[in-house]
């Protein structure tokens, strides 16, 4: 049996994993680190600078590199034959590293419940046959370091919150009856292209980690200079991870 611990560790800091999760890392016989192929990506880096920093037990640690999901039009198409591949490179590194069986360990940016598709991929390898249980550490979501950081509660006082992607606003604008919108994977500025009034907007990119941005105020004047410090931020480190927050205000709310 493959004893698969999906681990969550934040957005980056290594201060942010829970004393659970640097557990689950030492108890394991293997650890998988996913290379993504961008040579000015340091993705990998945090991931091994978390190992450096956390692991006091013998633990392998073995690299792979990703399968790269294919840019076409028909998205939910191209994310299941990713998700396809990643589990058959999976598979093939298990079969290589862990032929016998063992604890196995994975590395989740944020926590694998939210907007992370780690546990349906994992699930296909329970479907191919194999044996296969699933345990999963939470940790802390670019949510939570995004209202920490910004230092403002997630809701308003007794209302929900709905919580999308850019791709969605983008394609069916702001949700319907909602006060509170939280926006997850946008790689282009789906705010930008609402009707900007009566709208706020708290950003941050980088979360928790040394190059953290933070941006706040009325959507018309926070739009173009997050545009603009996103594109920046992207182009110096190669890769950016953010998240934002927007609400529509109303007089005597809190």
């Amino acid at each position: 049996m493959i004893d698969l611990a999906l681990i969550g560790i934040g957005t980056g800091n290594p201060d942010h994993l829970t004393a659970q999760a640097v557990q689950a890392m030492n108890q394991a016989d293997l650890i998988l680190l996913p290379r993504k192929g961008d040579a000015k990506s340091d993705l990998i880096d945090l991931r091994r600078a978390i190992c450096a920093q956390r692991l006091t037990a013998p633990v392998r640690v073995v690299e792979f590199d990703l399968p790269v999901r294919d840019a076409t039009d028909d998205y939910l198409g191209s994310v299941h034959d990713w998700h396809a591949a990643i589990a058959a490179t999976w598979q093939a590194q298990i079969t290589a590293h862990l032929p016998n069986g063992g604890r196995l360990a994975l590395l989740i940016w944020g926590d694998p419940s939210l907007y992370d598709s780690t546990l349906r991929i994992a699930d296909r390898l329970i479907q191919a046959g194999m044996d296969v249980a699933v345990r999963v550490i939470p940790g802390i979501t670019s949510i939570q370091a995004l209202t920490a950081a910004h230092a403002i509660p997630l809701n308003r006082l007794g209302e929900p919150v709905t919580i999308t992607t850019g791709r969605m606003l983008r394609a069916r604008g702001w949700p319907r009856d909602a006060r509170t919108v939280v926006v997850m994977l946008d790689g282009n500025c789906a705010f930008a292209t609402l009707p900007p009034d009566g709208i706020a907007i708290w950003w941050g990119a980088y979360l928790g980690m040394p190059h953290e941005a933070l941006i706040h105020g009325p959507l018309a004047d926070a739009a173009p200079r997050i545009a603009t410090a996103r594109a920046a931020l992207r182009a110096r480190h190669g890769w950016i991870m953010d998240v934002y927050l927007m609400r529509k205000e109303q007089a005597g709310a809190s």
